[in-house]
């Protein structure tokens, strides 16, 4: 059975920083890209950052590119997102995925759409410290 469990959520005022971790197991299959995702209080699940375990290949969401940092140790089924400059959004949900990848235009690479999620974890909540 597949497990992704999330960790590193919490409180954190406007401009800190958290880092979240994903550990990963009982996946069998060869895992090409992991991602992490948020939902917010309009309940739409988007794509924050997708890595390509191979080191090949990162998306970040234009909302968190300059202050987000995906990364991952394959040795340890971990992923990472190291959140800096956070800004005051509520709470807000984060989950660890397993991502499909997909040819476009005679190329392969992962995709960042939620529908291309193959596994999902549990979630971990980051809110706005008062």
């Amino acid at each position: 059975q597949v497990h992704l469990v999330e960790s590193g959520g919490g409180s954190v005022q406007a401009g800190g920083s958290l880092k979240l971790s994903c550990v990963a197991s009982g996946i069998t299959d060869i895992v090409k890209c992991m991602g992490w995702y948020r939902q917010g209080s309009r309940g739409e699940r988007e794509a924050v950052a997708v890595i390509g375990t191979g080191g090949d290949f990162t998306y970040y969401a234009e909302s968190v590119k300059g202050r987000f940092t995906i990364s991952q140790d394959n040795a340890k089924n971990t992923a990472y997102l190291q959140m800096d400059s956070l800004k005051p959004e509520g709470p807000v949900m984060y989950f660890c995925a397993v991502v499909r990848g997909a040819w476009s235009m005679g190329r392969w690479s992962c995709r960042s759409e939620a529908v291309f999620v193959k596994y999902w974890g549990q979630g971990t909540q980051v809110s706005d410290a008062l």
